[in-house]
């Protein structure tokens, strides 16, 4: 490898100016040197080579090793790279603003079925096929408005397509001027250094070719899509004449030529679009097309100089103090408290992040049914929610005092806590309706004592009449199950507990369900659940009378242009 062949590149050369100071330096060291020496200011100068020992090579290696460290430094700042790496290239794609001719001349129908529909079926082609960049409409007569500011949500534009019409417009007219003005100005309110400006219309006159040559100074390029053929066709003006439209060529290429940009007549397929170049925009700097690719960049290669200079900083400690710093930075990690859980100790994680950790091991162990893994990953947290989700694991597993001490510290750290408020009294239900171990035992115990005392009370003519409620009022009967019974009148009958605690366990386990689903909902679903009747039926009423609403995007836009109209008498353009 020859490197006298290896090209070098500095990213940042400025910061080679730094390597003017080591020659201060190398002073600012030998006068402090001097003035430290404590036989200078002792001894005099002319007896100083006979007392101290010849050399002092430690001294100036300290020197030495000083400049090479604030060179390394310098360099390492100055970005040297020796090789280029490819690098993802993006041109940021140029906006565009289109203006329509509104005025009446585009209900002429030499394009069947017109001009408009012909215009509206062009501008939903332009908005589908357009492959990327920020587009605005504009309409146009009298005066210019805007339909939609630059966005990159087509369907926000596309949405008044069907509502453009010359009945919307306040006055009729055909200013082609005033709509590339406008069209300049919203591009230049986005902040844009170049866009591109395509008009709809027919024709055009001296100062909308003047309006585009202002564009084009400024950085815009404006095309034109010509409407309309040179045969043309009736149509019906504004003040009720028939009149007759014809496209005019001649007078729009002008403007395109004016602006910079392209002229093309409308076509049946997207050839008269592709030909204007709006569906493949250009980049923001006006050159070439908008494209992602890649490209060549020198790789800053500097950090390689960290290492030996992170080296030669040790010798800036001073006798001994290195080992006691590697020393620290062994000790110092063991000597941090340990956490609650050791096993999940990490050097590189605070307190905070490892009981994160652990309430997240704690809803996944929840979630997954697995109640007593998420009490052990949830015991020991500090926090309202970690205690929150401590009585949930309690309480799905059966442990209601339990649950309830854990739901009244959350609300001790947060009070008036909704989900736990609400939880803590489905538990506490739950809890009193749950009979004590060997209840049922007492009770049918109780219930047998007083049998026998209405047995003992009857006549032996009334026990022989009712011999079904002698069997119900717990007669002895023979069999196993009494058997078993006199023998251990102290133990449950396991099976009827067991069933007793399963049905309980069930209805625990819904009462969560209905909480959880709850907490789920969002405020809008939580207050219509707490609206009271009049409220929903307010609620519905209004909803009702909100479908009732026609959707006409014409109406807005006519009435959106008529305030606009009249601001601008009232204050001026």
């Amino acid at each position: 490898m020859n490197l006298m062949n290896v090209p070098l590149h500095l990213a940042r050369p400025e910061a080679l100016w730094a390597l003017a100071a080591l020659p201060l330096i190398a002073l600012l060291w030998s006068w402090r040197r001097r003035r430290s020496s404590v036989w200078r200011h002792n001894v005099d100068a002319h007896l100083l080579p006979h007392l101290l020992v010849a050399g002092g090579r430690r001294a100036w290696g300290g020197l030495l090793l000083l400049l090479l460290g604030w060179t390394l430094a310098v360099l390492a700042l100055a970005g040297p790279g020796w090789r280029q790496l490819p690098q993802p290239l993006w041109q940021a794609p140029a906006p565009l603003v289109v203006a329509l001719d509104l005025s009446s001349r585009v209900t002429a129908t030499d394009l069947p079925p017109s001009r408009l529909l012909q215009a509206r079926a062009k501008l939903a082609t332009l908005l589908r096929e357009r492959s990327g960049g920020e587009l605005a409409l504009l309409a146009y007569a009298d005066d210019a408005y805007t339909v939609a500011p630059l966005t990159g949500d087509r369907a926000n534009v596309a949405l008044y397509l069907d509502a453009l019409a010359p009945d919307v417009m306040p006055r009729d007219g055909q200013r082609a001027d005033r709509a590339i003005e406008a069209a300049v100005l919203l591009l230049q309110q986005s902040g844009a250094k170049g866009g591109d400006i395509l008009l709809l219309t027919d024709r055009a006159d001296d100062a909308a070719r003047a309006a585009a040559a202002s564009a084009r100074a400024q950085g815009f390029q404006v095309s034109v899509l010509g409407l309309g053929t040179p045969s043309g066709a009736a149509y019906r003006s504004s003040d009720g004449q028939i009149e007759r439209a014809q496209l005019e060529p001649g007078s729009l290429r002008a403007v395109a030529d004016a602006g910079g940009g392209r002229y093309a007549a409308v076509a049946n397929d997207e050839g008269d679009l592709r030909a204007l170049g709006v569906l493949t925009p250009r980049n923001s700097a006006g050159e070439g097309q908008s494209r992602q690719g890649e490209g060549m960049a020198w790789r800053d290669e500097g950090f390689w100089l960290l290492p030996p200079l992170m080296l030669l900083s040790l010798w800036a400690f001073r006798r001994r103090g290195l080992a006691a710093v590697a020393l620290l930075c062994v000790l110092l990690p063991l000597a941090a408290p340990a956490p609650v859980h050791a096993a999940e100790r990490s050097l590189w994680q605070r307190d905070d992040q490892r009981d994160q950790q652990r309430i997240a091991a704690g809803v996944d162990a929840y979630r997954r049914g697995d109640f007593a893994s998420a009490q052990q990953q949830f015991d020991g947290i500090e926090g309202p929610e970690a205690h929150y989700n401590l009585g949930n694991a309690l309480a799905r597993q059966g442990q209601y005092d339990a649950a309830i001490a854990a739901y009244d510290d959350a609300l001790r750290q947060r009070p008036g806590m909704p989900d736990a408020v609400a939880n803590r009294a489905a538990v506490d239900a739950a809890r009193k309706r749950k009979p004590p171990q060997g209840g049922n035992q007492q009770h049918n115990q109780q219930q047998n004592q007083k049998n026998q005392q209405n047995k003992s009370q009857q006549t032996p003519q009334q026990q022989k009449q009712d011999p079904g409620k002698q069997g119900d009022q717990g007669q002895p009967q023979t069999g196993q199950g009494n058997a078993q019974q006199k023998n251990e009148p102290g133990k449950p009958d396991p099976a009827e507990q067991a069933r007793a605690d399963a049905a309980q366990r069930q209805r625990m386990d819904e009462a969560m369900q209905r909480q959880q689903g709850k907490a789920d909902q969002t405020p809008a679903q939580r207050a219509q659940a707490n609206e009271t009747p009049q409220q929903r039926e307010q609620r519905q009423a209004v909803e009702a009378w909100m479908r009732r609403v026609p959707d006409d995007p014409g109406s807005l836009l006519r009435a959106k242009f008529q305030l606009e109209n009249e601001r601008r008498k009232r204050e001026g353009p």
